[in-house]
């Protein structure tokens, strides 16, 4: 009698009709939850409170500061009642400005300010340390805090703020009046999709960049830029910029005084820029192949065809790069010479020090986001930006309630905060992959990223880098930008300048108030100066290259700065 064979069922006709209710349900509570994952926040909480539950002594030490911080408070209140300039109880960190005005050293506003700080303190001590405790709830605990601390924050009332009493009293109470009206028009505005108010000032390719210039490539990804000479000759090797996707080109080329594109071609190179194409929702299955194909790669090969010279100078911003190191990486790998050096401005490499961009990044937050973006096939701009914002909710959100809707008084605008406002979006699977194989496996570092079905490794990159990292970037800190010198052995010149994200890159050389410390690690030689460092790895100058190669299918296809740039 034959054996009977074990039956194999076919497909569960319900597993993608379930696989798709469960993406709608959560794409629904990321829309509810902006984009914020309740798992992850509840298993922070709870892995800390249970923690602290269970340490007794640290309760009891946590006590014991309470009891310290009022008795340091009563003692200043004490000094200050005979010595208006006693030394206070504490003093908030340098980039605090919140309690700057002298009106905060003036009873009975000094001792709220100076209780709002010790308050301060002891959160942080409460929210840290807690044995037991991973470093990511930890770090969910206590960033959940200081927003609250934010929130609360004595300049945020009218009721404990000197210097709003002071300005409701000097408009008798129109300050109040003027600033909902303005709370009404931003609300309107965003309501109608609309850019903030002063945005029409600097219109693009009007009054921010315009530096003269020439589309010669266009792929459905991007536009490459060639912009015109100013100096009778030029280094041979060009410069190839390859910016972030996540904002707009043109924070490298703002007004004129203030474009480092314009800036590289006084010094005399002749400087091609990538402007992104503003994905929508038939890009979602664009990739970070797709990415590294169709926008270092393809840009590249247009630039050698138009320059016809075997070398180019690199240059990634942010996010641009990362995937310039890619690139080059997978050049290195099949024997691709055409990158004379490379420069990384705030560009990581190595994510496991990822800055206050990692409180988002764990399986349950990427599955939240994941499902968000499936439903539109893009992550917003504005989803981005509010991320930024709570990550800087203290100088993006409630400086802003406190200066326009409270005093009545919108701040100027600016050709940095016009450019802002001009967000992009990304498409699903590139943004996916990039999160999940760059920021939460640290694919890129550890040796298992893969180019072509390939593997990669940062190790094969023998060409000269220079690196920026910036002081006070929050999302790329400059420890974690440093990491590639663990990973590459080449010579690296790393420039740490003071500002943030954008700050610290463009301004200008000699710019007042801005600094940098520099260093390069090289087998034997001194140190260059800053703007030496290109000049000492490029050939004598020569004639400028043509603008475009008809020839060589790279015609002109539009004025700087290009189509793409203007979509939103």
């Amino acid at each position: 009698m034959p054996a009977i064979q074990p039956s194999h069922p076919g497909p569960d006709p319900l597993d993608g009709v379930a696989e798709t209710l469960d993406r709608a349900a959560v794409a629904a509570i990321a829309q509810a939850t902006p984009g914020l994952s309740p798992g992850t926040v509840m298993q922070a909480f709870w892995d800390w409170g249970l923690h602290l539950g269970h340490s007794p002594f640290k309760q009891l030490q946590l006590a014991a500061k309470i009891g310290r911080k009022f008795a340091r408070l009563g003692d200043y209140a004490i000094a200050n009642a005979g010595d208006p300039d006693a030394e206070p109880a504490i003093k908030p960190f340098s980039q605090d400005r919140r309690f700057a005005v002298t009106a905060w050293k003036q009873p009975p506003f000094n001792l709220t300010a100076q209780s709002f700080l010790l308050n301060q303190q002891w959160w942080h001590a409460a929210t840290t340390g807690v044995a037991g405790v991973t470093r990511h709830h930890e770090d969910i605990v206590a960033f959940a805090a200081r927003q609250a601390l934010d929130m609360l924050a004595p300049t945020n009332f009218i009721a404990t703020n000197p210097v709003l009493q002071k300005r409701i009293f000097e408009t008798g109470g129109q300050c109040l009046v003027e600033g909902a009206r303005l709370l009404l028009e931003d609300m309107q505005r965003t309501m109608r999709g609309e850019p903030p108010v002063g945005t029409e000032a600097f219109e693009v390719g009007e009054e921010i960049a315009v530096t003269p210039g020439k589309v010669f490539y266009r792929n459905e990804l991007i536009e490459l830029i060639q912009y015109m000479p100013t100096t009778d000759t030029v280094r041979p090797e060009p410069v190839l910029i390859v910016p972030a996707w996540i904002m707009k080109y043109y924070i490298l080329d703002l007004s004129p005084e203030n474009s480092l594109i314009r800036w590289l071609i006084g010094q005399g190179y002749t400087v091609f820029c990538i402007s992104w194409r503003n994905p929508g929702s038939a890009d979602r299955n664009h990739d970070m192949e797709s990415y590294r194909r169709l926008r270092p790669m393809a840009a590249l090969d247009a630039v050698t065809a138009i320059t016809v010279t075997p070398t180019v100078h690199g240059v990634g911003y942010c996010l641009g790069g990362t995937l310039l190191s890619i690139a080059a990486a997978a050049m290195a790998r099949d024997g691709d010479e055409r990158l004379a050096t490379m420069t990384l401005l705030a560009a990581q490499t190595e994510f496991s020090e990822p800055g206050e961009l990692g409180l988002f990044i764990d399986e349950a937050q990427l599955n939240l986001l994941e499902n968000m973006m499936w439903s539109c096939g893009y992550l917003d701009s504005g989803q981005m930006g509010g991320a930024f914002q709570i990550l800087r909710s203290k100088d993006l959100v409630w400086s802003r309630v406190l200066n326009t809707y409270l005093m009545g008084e919108r701040e100027p605008m600016s050709d940095l905060m016009a450019w802002n406002a001009d967000g992009t979006r990304m498409p699903y699977a590139m943004h996916s992959q990039y999160l999940r194989r760059l920021f939460l496996d640290n694919d890129l570092a550890e040796g298992r990223y893969k180019v072509d079905g390939r593997t990669i490794s940062l190790s094969a990159l023998r060409r000269a880098m220079f690196v920026v990292g910036t002081e006070r970037y929050h999302v790329a800190p400059w420890r974690s930008v440093h990491n590639i010198h663990l990973l590459s052995s080449a010579e690296i010149t790393f420039a740490l300048t003071s500002g943030g994200h954008n700050a610290g890159i463009v301004s200008d050389p000699g710019h007042k108030g801005r600094w940098y410390h520099l260093l390069t690690r090289e087998a034997e030689g001194a140190t260059l100066d800053l703007d030496e460092w290109l000049g000492a790895h490029s050939g004598e100058a020569v004639a400028p290259p043509p603008m475009g190669a008809p020839d060589g299918g790279c015609p002109v296809l539009a004025d700087a700065p290009g189509r793409y740039v203007l979509e939103h």
